[in-house]
């Protein structure tokens, strides 16, 4: 699933989402000068962490937008437009890395993706994720079901929050072998007094496809941030209620 990018406030707004994918990278344990991919790179942020761990790194993400502050940002990486579930690389790679991108993906598209990076890894090559895992900001989802219910419409989650269960078979039916997984709560604190609104316009065009007027969503969006300020924001400060889902498989 692809949206169009608000690219630089996504940079300037949403900047846990790289730092949170640092300690993901932990994960790799690679020799230094092995080359990764990091899938859904989005501004090259992490593919740049990548790089000053010694690795030979290519980023490969959907999104235009994104791309162009890649390269400007990090001249001295490669980085190429493709999509997550339909790719291929000319040489296989000893790593796929990819952070806070599988949850856009549909569950119907995962043996896509999945498939394509067993293609793009060498045997025994290491793959190492994080995205939003079963329970992913439910809180959110929930308030937001309930206000556009107020107002007449349906609300879909747009994303996909896997158990390790889950997750675990579609890797194993892919030909990898699961080294490491879990699921941890994360409250994620976000930026600026309107930090959940924010938030939501960021992450969540999607469900609000439905209603078509602007003034009406801005107050959908209001109120679903009063809902949620109890239970969401501490200390004048907002957090948003993420779930991940952290793994490491082999490519077998």
């Amino acid at each position: 699933m692809n949206i169009n990018w608000d690219a630089e406030k996504y940079t300037s707004d949403f900047s846990f989402v790289h730092q949170y994918g640092s300690g993901v990278a932990e994960l790799i344990d690679a020799a230094a000068g092995s080359t990764v991919l990091d899938l859904g790179c989005g501004n090259g942020a992490l593919s740049n962490v990548l790089h000053d761990k010694g690795y030979l790194v290519t980023g490969l993400d959907a999104s235009k937008e994104l791309l162009e502050i890649a390269r400007s940002a990090y001249p001295g990486l490669a980085f190429i437009q493709g999509d997550a579930a339909g790719f291929s690389l000319p040489e296989p790679v000893d790593v796929v890395f990819s952070n806070a991108v599988f949850h856009w993906i549909d569950r119907e598209r995962q043996p896509d993706m999945l498939s394509c990076v067993h293609r793009a890894l060498k045997k025994n090559g290491q793959f190492v994720f994080e995205f939003g895992g079963y329970g992913n900001n439910r809180l959110i989802h929930d308030a937001l079901a309930e206000v556009f219910s107020e107002h007449g419409y349906a609300y879909k989650v747009p994303f996909y929050f896997p158990t390790i269960g889950e997750y675990a078979a579609l890797l194993e039916h892919a030909g990898f072998r699961v080294r490491y997984a879990v699921l941890f709560d994360r409250p994620t604190e976000l930026k600026g007094e309107n930090g959940l609104k924010d938030w939501i316009s960021m992450f969540l065009k999607t469900p609000f496809s439905v209603i078509k007027d602007e003034a009406e969503r801005e107050t959908v969006r209001d109120q679903a941030a009063e809902h949620l300020r109890s239970a969401l924001c501490q200390g004048g400060k907002w957090y948003a209620d993420y779930v991940r889902l952290r793994m490491k498989a082999i490519r077998l």
